[in-house]
């Protein structure tokens, strides 16, 4: 009884010691990688949201985008707080059954750039399990580039893409 109250007492001070992820690492040029699909690696589900001023004045029942819209804009004092947090948030559920070092890279085309191709990284060292990694296109780069039109994630391993998924668009 003793060894499992040290295990559930040391569960908790781990989970309390974790931090948020920091700024995902920007990609100058974004290189092809060779397609190795592999069914140990899944994205599971997808969420994205769109903050801008125009979709604030629009007024909606749904708790869900009310919610969103709150806890995006928590915090943003000033006007340029909260043009500073206009734009395209993505977040990307997946899981792997295998522990490797797994790379989640975000492909994306803005409005004002047509089809140049941007993107951003973020790394999972021996990584197992389920995992939430988030996204965000906002500050000056939405509003110098402006919206999102197509996108695509992709999990990377080795060098190789063994997950991917993608927008009706994605060319």
């Amino acid at each position: 009884m003793r060894k499992f109250l040290v295990l559930v007492l040391s569960t908790f001070i781990l989970a309390s010691c974790a931090t948020p992820p920091g700024p995902a690492t920007r990609l100058e040029h974004a290189n092809v990688l060779p397609l190795q699909l592999n069914d140990n690696y899944q994205i599971r589900k997808i969420k994205r949201f769109f903050n801008d001023d125009d979709y604030q004045r629009i007024v909606t029942e749904s708790e869900v985008v009310n919610f969103e819209r709150q806890r995006i804009n928590f915090g943003a004092v000033t006007d340029l707080d909260r043009r500073q947090r206009f734009g395209n948030y993505f977040t990307f559920f997946w899981r792997t059954t295998e522990r490797s070092d797994v790379t989640v890279r975000l492909e994306y085309r803005q409005a004002a750039l047509n089809n140049y191709v941007m993107a951003q990284e973020r790394y999972y060292p021996n990584a197992r399990g389920s995992f939430e990694t988030p996204f965000d296109v906002i500050g000056d780069d939405f509003l110098e580039y402006g919206r999102v039109t197509s996108w695509r994630v992709l999990l990377i391993v080795d060098g190789k893409i063994v997950a991917l998924r993608q927008s009706f668009i994605w060319k």
